[in-house]
């Protein structure tokens, strides 16, 4: 087949639709069709596109109901796609959020390719996301009737398009490389101390204030253990203020932590925790950890419920309920035993997250969308 994925964001960013795109485009390649990435231009780019890589139109930046920034599509000419979609003859275009303006809706309007759409991300329950739902849903609606098949990385992601159809949806994970998020060689010793991790962007919606109120309760009772948080973002310099005035030993800040230094941390703590309170429609850094053969501690968002499945809904609590969360750390960092079977069940349960099966389940969309369209004609 000769395929077309469109991202609207900019792809030679890191996020999680980008690496969607990539390990799609990378295992479609490997499987023997054509492919290609459509995607706007990154503002202040200026130099070669990658292998495979179509820049079209422009764009800009935008600071999401997430409290995060991006850049997406704002405009493409007309002309532009025309000569694209002659030259390129797509059998099938995958729009990665359709409902982000503008490329998809643009290339839609005036594709004869069959097209499929994939759901990411999850608008929180706020204002400010309810207004931006008000503003794009006129635009949502106007892309859909163009759409053969629906795809979703969970229930979560799929909320909006229930919202606005009954169309069925295919739900197909997001994905991890099984290559690269293995368990470290060295075993660590019991008689080590204790480390929990978070990294991630210290924004309002992670709930890092809440692992710290309750570290603070859960190091007075075991003073060996310690906590990093990794990243940065708009709540750094509060959560540190908050660690100096609460008197809280043990916590460190590192800032940004690299690819490689994520995965050695990952590696070598004993709790990862990822305390997130809204916005989530998905774990893939649960996943991650869970492949490094980090025992994992999670909000109880939609999003990572949806990931935290069999024994893994014991990792799920309200973070809000710091005697709780202190409680299922304490658990997953002493028990042993418990710990042993958490991680022989995560070893098994993420397998079938490899994106070498992720992308297999969107090839046979692609097939099933092509066979629905010949039968039509």
């Amino acid at each position: 087949m000769k395929i077309g994925l469109v991202c609207p964001y900019n792809y030679l960013r890191n996020g999680g639709v980008q690496e969607c795109i990539r390990a799609s485009h990378e295992r479609l390649k490997r499987m023997g069709h054509d492919v290609r990435v459509i995607t706007p231009q990154p503002r202040g780019h200026d130099g070669e596109c990658p292998e495979d890589v179509l820049f079209l139109g422009t764009s800009t930046n935008f600071n999401s109901p997430l409290a995060t920034t991006t850049q997406l599509s704002v405009s493409v000419n007309d002309q532009e796609i025309i000569d694209l979609l002659e030259s390129e003859h797509f059998d099938v275009i995958h729009f990665h959020e359709p409902w982000v303006p503008m490329i998809s809706q643009q290339i839609l309007k005036r594709s004869d390719a069959v097209h499929v759409a994939t759901f990411h991300a999850k608008l929180p329950e706020s204002v400010m996301s309810r207004t931006m739902a008000r503003v794009v849903t006129p635009y949502t609606k106007s892309v859909l009737k163009y759409i053969d098949e629906f795809t979703a990385v969970s229930p979560a992601a799929a909320e909006y398009v229930h919202m606005l159809s009954d169309v069925p949806i295919t739900f197909i994970p997001n994905g991890i490389d099984l290559k690269k998020y293995v368990p470290g060689k060295d075993a660590k010793k019991a008689s080590e101390a204790k480390t929990i991790l978070f990294f991630g962007r210290l924004e309002r919606r992670k709930g890092v204030k809440y692992l710290v109120k309750a570290f603070a309760q859960l190091v007075k009772n075991h003073p060996e253990v310690h906590l990093i948080i990794g990243g940065d973002g708009p709540q750094r310099a509060k959560l540190e203020q908050m660690v100096e005035d609460l008197d809280i030993p043990n916590v460190t800040f590192p800032g940004f932590l690299s690819e490689a230094d994520k995965l050695k941390l990952l590696q070598t703590v004993d709790i990862f925790c990822a305390p997130a309170i809204f916005g989530e429609s998905f774990g893939i850094v649960l996943l991650e950890a869970m492949a490094c053969g980090a025992v994992t501690v999670a909000g109880n968002n939609p999003g990572y419920e949806a990931v935290m499945k069999g024994i893994g809904k014991l990792s799920i609590v309200d973070p809000h309920h710091t005697s709780d969360l202190v409680s299922r750390l304490e658990l997953l960092l002493y028990t042993d035993e418990l710990r042993q079977v958490w991680q022989a069940w995560a070893t098994e349960y993420v397998k079938q997250f490899d994106y070498d099966r992720v992308v297999e389940q969107y090839e046979q969309v692609y097939k099933k969308a092509l066979a629905h369209r010949e039968e039509d004609q």
